[in-house]
């Protein structure tokens, strides 16, 4: 039987078989190195050639999506926007005023600290350009006087009284029904679901959905795409951002004098 040279037939049946190194005619044989180091070096070698595995394509479609809020981010496109008249908050807003087809909630430390001043220019500009303004269950009877003489039109404007449930079901369906310019709202007590339902129904009828809460509500989760904080101070009103959809970094805080 002819035996190959490769083999020890000398050696125990438990040897290790070590297979030649063969090197090209007239250069030296590399230095022997340890499986372990070969087995780091194989490794190494395919992560280099290991492509990416991550859909990024995928991820960038859905943080384009418009429901999305992203705080560091800029906003994928134009925000419709209502002017507030007060050029300061508009500067402060992506879009220039109020948002659109979303829902703006108006936290306040009190009653009358010019949380519904701060409303009236808008007001005013959408029922002169005969979009309706619903005021729905507001906790004090609204002064015509006053208000004509900021410029709303009275027969734009409708009053609706309601309690409990009704409500927070009324401002929903003047939200959805896509016949209001804006819907004003107060809820003492809202859940997160409740603000959520009217946020959806503020984009469906593309409407501008205000929301009155106490101050201690900005402590809530809330789906509103824009969160105002109203207090007051020696120098008088002032209006706090705590949350703006679209606004770069730096919006959680932002103040202003009213």
């Amino acid at each position: 039987m002819l035996t190959s040279s490769l083999f020890d037939t000398a050696a125990s049946d438990t040897a290790t078989f070590s297979p030649p190194v063969l090197a090209p005619l007239g250069l030296p044989l590399p230095a022997s190195r340890s499986a372990h180091e070969q087995c780091r070096d194989a490794q190494a070698a395919m992560v280099e050639r290991e492509p990416v595995s991550r859909d990024e394509g995928a991820l960038a479609e859905v943080l384009r999506h418009p429901g999305i809020w992203r705080r560091n981010a800029a906003p994928a496109g134009t925000i419709d926007a209502q002017p507030t008249g007060l050029a300061e908050l508009d500067a402060l807003l992506p879009g220039g005023g109020w948002p659109r087809g979303a829902l703006s909630e108006i936290l306040i430390e009190q009653d009358g600290l010019g949380e519904c001043t701060l409303l009236l220019p808008a007001l005013a500009a959408l029922t002169q350009a005969r979009r309706r303004v619903a005021l729905i269950a507001p906790p004090y009877v609204p002064y015509a006087p006053a208000l004509a003489a900021a410029g709303v039109d009275l027969a734009q404007l409708v009053h609706i009284d309601a309690s409990g449930t009704d409500t927070h079901w009324t401002a929903e369906q003047c939200l959805r029904a896509g016949c209001c310019g804006a819907v004003l709202n107060w809820l003492p007590q809202a859940d997160y679901r409740q603000l959520r339902r009217l946020q959806l129904a503020a984009e469906t009828g593309a409407a501008i959905g205000f929301v009155f809460r106490p101050i201690g509500a900005a402590s809530q989760a809330s789906p509103a795409a824009l969160r105002l904080r109203v207090t007051a101070d020696a120098q008088g009103p002032r209006i706090e951002i705590l949350k703006c959809r679209g606004r770069l970094g730096g919006a959680a805080q932002t103040r202003l004098l009213a």
